[in-house]
């Protein structure tokens, strides 16, 4: 305890308001999720950035020194308020060869962006949007690994049958009443085609598939699944179907969903029962 008779010590003015400086070339990873931002005019982007991650903002327009972040490989504008207009410069972003991952989910967008640019793309996620055509597809990259365009109004699946990549497709919550144009997928392992119009499954002959999912449609029979000996999970729930067959040969199956249906017995599972 200072004694009372003793002269108050004064501060160190160096001491005082000192901030640290950072080197922001030394950030590649900037998370601004859930901060409300409507615009990035007071943000300073460092100029290494590899992963930029702007979900759940009011973002509206794209802010143009993006395109200069040259190490960039993950971007995500989710859940923003982007519309088509505003998400079109994107396709003219040249200097982001790099880019492997976009994440477009939850905005306000009605048709496929162009992202033909982004030539090493991987993930390419426009689930939750107003999207009611998937063509614009066919000028995406052919290495695109994860396609999501869950949650739209797509009625046909077309302009995929270039992605010869593709190992993960969901396309759950449309209005899709075909399976079509799957056959050059040879290295799918995943599709998610729930809630959906689908009344016959139709594979193209794929016997890579691991897991499929159909529930929610209108199937009313489960024949089409008998040569993907590879599947490991199907899930048919809530559908019309009235028997179970075509099962005897998937002898990797270990998951299988056929709750709310037509079915009045349980037979064909015996590579569940192992």
């Amino acid at each position: 305890m200072q004694n009372q008779n003793e002269p108050p010590v004064e501060a160190n003015p160096d001491q005082d308001d000192q901030t640290v400086e950072i080197d922001l070339s030394s950030i590649t990873i900037l998370d601004l999720t859930s901060f409300q931002l409507p615009d990035l005019d007071l943000v300073e982007l460092p100029p290494n950035l590899i992963d930029l991650d702007l979900t759940t903002n009011r973002l509206s327009n794209l802010d143009s020194r993006i395109a200069n972040l040259i190490n960039l490989r993950k971007l995500s504008f989710r859940q923003n308020l982007f519309n088509d207009a505003a998400i079109e410069p994107i396709s003219s972003w040249e200097s982001l060869t790099g880019l492997e991952e976009l994440i477009l989910r939850d905005n306000k967008l009605t048709k496929i962006p162009d992202v033909g640019i982004f030539k090493k793309l991987l993930v390419f996620d426009v689930s939750f949007n107003e999207i009611t055509s998937l063509q614009g597809l066919s000028k995406a990259s052919s290495t695109i690994k994860e396609l999501y365009v869950s949650k739209n109004e797509v009625t046909k699946m077309e302009e995929i049958d270039h992605l010869h990549e593709l190992q993960i497709l969901e396309l759950g919550s449309n209005r899709l009443r075909v399976m079509e144009n799957l056959q050059n997928f040879t290295k799918l392992q995943e599709l998610w085609l729930g809630r959906n119009r689908i009344k016959v499954i139709n594979l193209c002959g794929l016997s890579c598939i691991k897991k499929i999912s159909l529930q929610s449609n209108r199937l009313t029979s489960m024949i089409g699944l008998e040569e993907c000996n590879a599947l490991e999970e199907i899930y048919l729930s809530h559908n019309g179907i009235a028997k179970m067959e075509g099962l005897s040969k998937l002898v990797n199956l270990r998951v299988l969903d056929v709750s709310s249906n037509k079915l009045t017995s349980v037979d064909d599972i015996q590579n569940l029962t192992r």
